[in-house]
């Protein structure tokens, strides 16, 4: 394990300062944020459809996760934000599913319950299909990097592993500032989900004079 970092960082000192993705990253979650701010208002004077407010719900959440995620990414703790990404990409996956699938909003608002509504694999499957890809990815193999993050498998050691001082790799138990590619690689996966959250705004809350998404 590594010896703790005490440090605070801030937006002017944090390590992954200056990274390209990571700048794209707090772009696209300006832009979501400011489109949200003008999305959010009308949702709580108009009467929504079972769409709207199951995306209400899982719009908020979604860019909870992945403001936490920034700011872990400012503190160094980057294997708790790649613990995060599963969650993102759930409420995404959702969101998008119903979307395309608004018929399935009765398990959504009966619950969401395990025996009754798709896994996460099968909707990124059911997404690809809807789209109709000619080929697409099986659902297991997009999952199969958060399953095992999440569930604490043996491969999922490579995503805190760090040098110590005298080159011998360790298990980072608090921040890791000296793995950009950690970094790289998190914003990469997280920068398609927040634009699919400011498309679906746009999908469930359109314009006044464009119809709302019916259930």
């Amino acid at each position: 394990m590594n010896r703790e970092n005490p440090i605070v960082y801030t937006p002017d000192n944090e390590p992954y300062l200056g990274r390209e993705l990571l700048f794209h990253f707090d772009q696209i979650i300006i832009s979501t944020l400011e489109h949200n701010s003008k999305v959010a208002p009308l949702t709580h004077d108009s009467e929504l459809s079972d769409l709207q407010n199951m995306a209400c719900q899982t719009i908020a959440q979604s860019l909870s996760i992945a403001l936490s995620m920034r700011e872990l990414i400012r503190q160094g703790f980057l294997f708790g934000a790649h613990v995060l990404e599963r969650s993102l990409a759930e409420r995404v996956t959702i969101m998008h599913y119903l979307y395309l699938h608004p018929e399935e909003i009765e398990k959504w608002n009966n619950g969401w319950a395990f025996r009754d509504a798709p896994g996460l694999a099968k909707m990124l499957e059911e997404i690809q299909i809807k789209l109709e890809r000619d080929e697409f990815v099986k659902g297991h193999i997009i999952t199969e990097k958060w399953n095992s993050i999440v569930h604490g498998k043996p491969d999922s050691a490579i995503w805190n592993f760090i040098f110590t001082e005298k080159g011998q790799l360790a298990h980072a138990s608090s921040k890791i500032i000296d793995r950009p590619d950690l970094c790289d690689d998190l914003c990469a996966n997280v920068i398609p989900w927040i634009a699919i959250v400011l498309s679906m705004m746009v999908s469930f809350f359109p314009d006044k004079e464009n119809a709302q998404p019916e259930n």
